[in-house]
This record gives structure tokens, sequence and C-alpha cells, in this order.
């Protein structure tokens, strides 16, 4: 776990703008009408549609999708009771997970109030302006009393994350490990130490499950709780089936899990060594569990073990949870979380373990390679994937236990829409997948040597979207793919620089030389090109060995493209070759050219960059709508940029009138409908959302991307080479393999249609 300094945590909070979250406005409010239209007097008709029909507030307000946070601060993490005002902190913190995880807008509410009736009826009241409540941090016993009469006296979804987020989550991963330690959950024996909120919902939770309550041994401040003892809450009293006291020191001989939700350090090696075979023990206090994961790991080879920290593998963190609960739950309008709902997340999770992990999740944790096992019993926290499998669980669950006011129809529909809240959706790499998939391509990877190369070639093989031939030193190769669990079936792997390939050198560098002899190349320089990989690899690609290539993630850009021009060449109507860029954002797929060949193009070039990338972009089934970008407004401001980006509009107009491009235009005006409405709507842009941008220069395009890329976070695709006569594609230095894995799928699509 990462080192968190005290000053480093102020200064987090405190600099920019306060605080963690904020309010930003969803409609035009640029103008006196928009204004009148927010609110008075247009503000009117929604209200007395709402006074009419009261389910038409989900219509015309932000109910739906709105959750408040509500605590009264009498038990923060760690801290205990330090009242509403120092809690806020925290609240705002589960409000930016609601909102990064799963879209989710948050108020967060601190209440002042420590009397349960005090607190239900305040919460009471203010319960219509939200379509859900999450209510955190309320000490026990206290809590149990107000999330009941709670979910009995509201009609929108409500959870006490507390309780039932780390209940849900250790359920999910008790189920795995006992998948694992081939047990099953209805015969072993749970001790669990603390008896609060969460521990008692857990244990509640696993009972669900099949769990048999006389084989769970709950451990509370005062010992073991048990039938002989007078001093338990109604709560407690479900677990006090033991008829004799016992240590907990003396509760783990032959024990089969140990849940621990109370403080650090209490549970010793030796205790661990009596637990019985294949132990499964989740020390989840924090910072410090109660047993270290070193001394846990060190006393057992055969446990399997979790905890609340991120530093070590399976953490149980309650945001695998609540987010995704409360997504599929608002979805459906659901009238409450109830325990079907639970469940279905429980399996959901547990599931979701099981599948294979997407690579930019184990880039994102350093990890060499991951895979269900017993350092993987949950998912990461970062896994894109939580989003649509917990929460269509969940809103199905509603569903069938009638709970439901909005059912969903169309599941299909409704996995885009999850994905596309997060900018997880993205018909364009769908699209490339499944064309791809369709005739995959022999694929060289010039750079072989490298383990995201590595890695990428095992996805994209994995998917049966290209056959990979990788390039480079064979010995190297090997051992990197024993070092990260790699797996090639019949792996190509081809060292140009070996005497194995000195007769293809000679034959590759003689069709170079035939290629180059007038260009100052001579047959011997030629044939030691071919140890290059980059020159080796565009000729296997142009004699017919191979389909397609990909390189730069370690080469100078040129060192790439320049191999590339020499040996495949233009296409037969091309005369500028150009580099495009494609960021997956909110909005969609967004094109932009030329980011990376021509440093001041002429307004011809422009224009037959502009045309080969739309020609491009419907080879990718995508309908190009074009902003040629300056400066300048429609002539506004006279220059030779902007002159030359008109001249270039002219002559797209001329040649090319079906397609839908004009300019020259500033980029927020191409960006924005309505401003381009208001100001310009002669344009062919107006009423277009525009995808394509083209760029004066490479200075602009180059600057334009890679700020856009670092500001939004976008995954990016490219650069993507137009204009060649073969599939030959540069890799940005440092791409993810996230990034590499779309980037071959561009390559095979091209190598498709040439």
């Amino acid at each position: 776990m990462a080192k968190v300094r005290k000053q480093d945590a102020l200064d987090y909070h405190a600099s920019g703008r306060p605080g963690k979250i904020e309010v930003v406005p969803t409609k035009p409010y640029a103008s006196q009408r928009d204004l009148s239209l927010a609110y008075s007097p247009g503000v009117a008709e929604p209200c007395l549609k709402i006074a009419e029909n009261p389910a038409d507030v989900y219509k015309y307000t932000s109910k739906a999708n709105l959750v408040a946070v509500i605590s009264n601060g009498t038990a923060v993490l760690g801290l205990g009771d330090i009242g509403p005002l120092a809690s806020k902190p925290v609240m705002e913190g589960k409000g930016l997970l609601f909102k990064i995880f799963a879209d989710i807008d948050v108020f967060d509410i601190e209440i002042d109030a420590k009397d349960p009736e005090l607190f239900i009826q305040t919460v009471k009241a203010i319960a219509p302006t939200f379509g859900g409540i999450n209510l955190e941090d309320i000490k026990a016993p206290e809590a149990f009393e107000i999330e009941r009469r709670l979910k009995e006296e509201l009609d929108i979804p409500l959870m006490h994350d507390d309780q039932h987020g780390t209940a849900i989550i250790s359920a999910a991963a008790l189920l795995n490990a006992l998948e694992l330690a081939k047990k099953r959950i209805g015969k072993v024996k749970i001790v669990i130490s603390g008896a609060g909120a969460a521990a008692i919902s857990c244990a509640k939770l696993y009972m669900a499950l099949g769990a048999s309550v006389n084989n769970i041994f709950m451990f509370d401040s005062k010992g073991l709780i048990h039938a002989e003892r007078s001093d338990l809450d109604e709560m407690k009293q479900l677990f006090a089936t033991h008829k004799k006291d016992e240590t907990l020191e003396e509760s783990f001989k032959g024990a089969d899990v140990f849940i621990g939700l109370s403080k650090g350090n209490i549970v010793s090696k030796e205790m661990i060594a009596a637990m019985a075979k294949n132990p499964i023990v989740f020390a989840l206090a924090n910072p410090d569990p109660e047993i270290s994961y070193k001394d846990a790991m060190a006393t057992r080879d055969d446990i399997i073990m979790a905890t609340g920290r991120s530093d070590h593998p399976n953490q149980v963190n309650n945001v695998l949870g609540f987010p995704f609960i409360f997504r599929g739950a608002l979805d459906v309008r659901a009238t409450g979380i109830n325990e079907e709902m639970k469940l279905a997340a429980v399996k959901a999770i547990a599931n979701l373990a099981k599948e294979t992990i997407p690579e930019e999740v184990i880039e994102a944790y350093g990890e060499k390679h991951i895979s269900f096992g017993r350092d993987q019993i949950i998912p990461k926290p970062l896994d894109p994937r939580l989003i649509y499998h917990v929460a269509p669980a969940v809103a199905r669950a509603a569903m069938e236990s009638g709970i439901a006011k909005n059912p969903i129809t169309d599941w299909n529909e409704y996995e885009m829409i999850l994905k596309k809240r997060l900018g997880l959706d993205n018909k364009l790499v769908r699209n490339l997948t499944t064309k791809a998939q369709s005739n995959p391509k022999r694929v060289v990877f010039a750079e072989a040597d490298n383990v995201k190369i590595l890695k990428a070639a095992q996805n994209t093989s994995e998917e049966g979207i290209c056959i990979p031939i990788l390039l480079g030193r064979r010995k190297l190769i090997e051992s990197l793919v024993a070092e990260y669990s790699i797996e090639i079936p019949d792996m190509i792997i081809i060292d140009p620089k070996s005497d194995t390939e000195k007769m293809r050198r000679q034959i590759y560098g003689k069709a170079f030389f035939e290629k180059r002899k007038r260009k100052g190349v001579t047959e011997y320089e030629a044939i030691q090109l071919m140890r290059e990989r980059n020159h080796f690899g565009a000729m296997m690609v142009e004699m017919g060995d191979a389909d397609a290539m990909i390189s730069g993630l370690t080469r100078n850009y040129r060192d790439v493209v320049r191999p590339a021009i020499q040996v495949i060449g233009l296409q037969k109507d091309v005369k500028t070759v150009a580099g495009v860029y494609i960021l997956n954002t909110k909005r969609g797929p967004m094109f932009l050219a030329d980011t990376t060949i021509n440093m001041n193009p002429t307004a011809e070039q422009i224009a037959e960059i502009t045309f080969n990338v739309a020609r491009t972009l419907r080879k990718l089934k995508v309908t190009p709508k074009i902003a040629l970008l300056s400066y300048s407004n429609f002539g506004s401001a006279p220059g030779d940029d902007s002159e030359k980006m008109a001249e270039a509009v002219k002559i797209l107009h001329e040649n090319h009138p079906t397609l839908i491009v004009d300019g020259e235009v500033q980029a927020n005006f191409a960006l924005n409908n309505e401003l381009m409405n208001e100001k310009f709507s002669f344009s062919q842009l107006a009423n277009k959302e525009v995808n394509t941008l083209i760029f004066p220069n490479l200075s602009s395009g180059n600057i334009a991307y890679k700020l856009l890329q670092e500001i939004t976070e976008g995954d990016a695709i490219g650069p993507v080479l137009v204009g060649l006569k073969k599939s030959i594609h540069v890799l940005q230095m440092g791409s993810s393999v996230r990034e590499i894995v779309n980037m071959v799928k561009v390559a095979v699509v091209d190598a498709q249609t040439k």
C-alpha cells in the first residue's frame, strides 16, 4: 500500500477547489432563454406534470440518478465517533466513488443526530429528493434499527454499506475460496472476530448462502457469543448457539474459515497453524489486519488469504459492490435493496473473478499475470467489467423479486448503456474486433522482445484476431514468455539476424535493392538492412509472407515510417501519406489528422489527406463528419493557415460534393452544435456530430491529440497510417497493451481491405 503522508492528504483535499465533488449543470445556461427555461417561468411546466403524475419526477429531474450518502459520524472508518462535520470528507469520498465507478450523482448529507428516531425522521423528510440512500458510518446497534425502519418506511433503494458492502464482497470471495479449497459452505467451521454491523451482516449473508449458524463462532470485545451470556442484544443473540465459552485461540483449532472484522494483530502464527487443511483467512481490519499477510503466508503453504489492503492480493473492497448495486437498483426503480439483489451481486462478483482478466487491469496493478486462483478470488476494484456484470444481475433480481417499477426489456442495450456511462462503449472497437475475427491475418510484431508486445500477441491470438509472427532474439523472447506466463499456441519466432534467416535476408535484400537501386542503395547495403527488424518485417508483408506489421513501441517514429514507405510504397492514387489518431471518448471515437507525418501540407495535400481519411473511416463503418480546423471561422481572421484550410474545403466541395466537410473553423465551434447552429447555421456541420478533425500543420495536430489524450485519459489507437499499399502501422512509444491490441485490430482490418 502506497505510503500516505498526513500533509499530502491535507494538501490533496485543500488544493484548488476544496473538497472532492461539485455540482455540474446538465442543461444549457448561456442565454436568458436558457435561464427562463431552467427556472421561472419555464420550470413551472415540469412541476405541474409531476404534480399530476408523481412518476414523472424521474423524467424531468435528476432523482433517477441521485443518491444521498448520509451519516451522523458516529462510526467513521477507524476514527470512531468524530461527529457529522468531521465525517464530511469521507462522505464526499464516497460520492466520488459512486460517480467514477457507476456514474451516479451524489449529495453527501451529514446529520447532527445521534438519537435514532431523530435520524430516521430527518432522512424520511428529505427522501423525496433522492432515487436512493446510502447510509454510512453509523455505529451499531443503532445502525440496525435505523436501516430496518427506513427500509420499511421508504420506497427507494436504501442500504447501510458498512453492513452489507463488506458482507457482499467477502461472501463472493468466500464462495470462490471454498471452491478452491474443495469445501462446502454448509460444513465449514467459521470463526468471526468482531460483532459489529459488518460482522453480523456478513454472518447472516453467509447463512443465506448455506452456512450453518451452529458452525459460526462469533467473538465480540467480551469474548465468544454463547448461550450463557446475558449481555447480548437482539442481533447478537442470533449467534448464541454454543453452550459453553472458549477463547478466540481455542476456536481456531480445526477452523476452516476466519473472518476478521475487529482490530489488528490479534491472531498469531500458531493460531493459523492450528486451522484445518486449506484454511481461508480474511483479515479485514484496516489499516492493520488481524494478522499480517506476510506472517500468515509464511505459516501455511495452503492458505487462501484476503485483506482490506490494496498492497496484497484479494482486497475485500466495498467499491466492488455498492456503486453497481445502486446502479442496477436505480435503473429499474427498485423500491428497495432486498436479499435477492444482494445474493445476485455476490454471485455476479464471484463469477467475474473466474473470467480472463483484461490486460489493462493487470497493467494497472503492476502484475505479470493474474488468473483465478488463490491470489485472485475476487475481481480487482479497477476492473471495468464490474458495472456491466453486477448492475444487470442486481436489476434482474429486483425484477424477479417483484420490486422493480421500471423493468428492463433489452439486456444487450442495457449493457451498452452501462458501458457508455463510463466511456466503455466503443462501437468502433467492437466492429473492428468482429471484422478482424471474421478473417484473421498474419501480423508481424517487430518488437517481440518487449513484454507488452508479447502480451498483446497473446491477447490477439486468443481472441482469434491474428496469427502473430514474433521478430527478435529467440532466447530472450522465450525467457519473457516463461517469466510472464504468456501462452501463444504454435508460436512463430523469427530472428532476422540469425544464421537460419541468411537465405531469406538474401531474397528480401535483392528485392529491396530493385526498389531502391536508383535511390542510392547498393545491393550489399540492401541485404544488410534486412538484419534490421523494421525492414525485414516490412519485406515480409511486401513479399506475401505476412499480411500486416506493427512497430514503434520502442523505436523512433521515423525509423518505422521510413522503411514502410520505402518497402511498401503508396497506394496507386495516393501522393501523401498521413497519420490518423483515434481517441475513444465519451462522445464516441474522434479521428485526428494529420498528426504525425506532414510538417506543413499545402491546401491540395490537406484536401487529399481529408479524402483519404474519410475513405479509411468508411472502411471502418464510420460516417465521416469532418471539420478543417484553424484559428479562424469562415474567413473571420485571414492568414496563411486559415486561407489554406478554406482553399482545401473548396477543393473538397468541388471534387467530393457528398462528403460532409466544412471549415475553416475553430475547434470549439466544430465540437459544439449549439455554438455552430447559433453563429454558422449555413455550415454543413450545423446539427452534425463532428467526429473528424483535420489540422493545418503537424505542430497543431500533434499538440492537440497529445493534450486531448492526457486530459481526457481516453484510449488512443494510432497513429494509423493512411495511404500505404499494404498494412503497416506505427505504435506510439509507451502504448499500453490495450492500445497495442486495438492497433492490431486496425492492422488486420486494413489488411483485409487491401
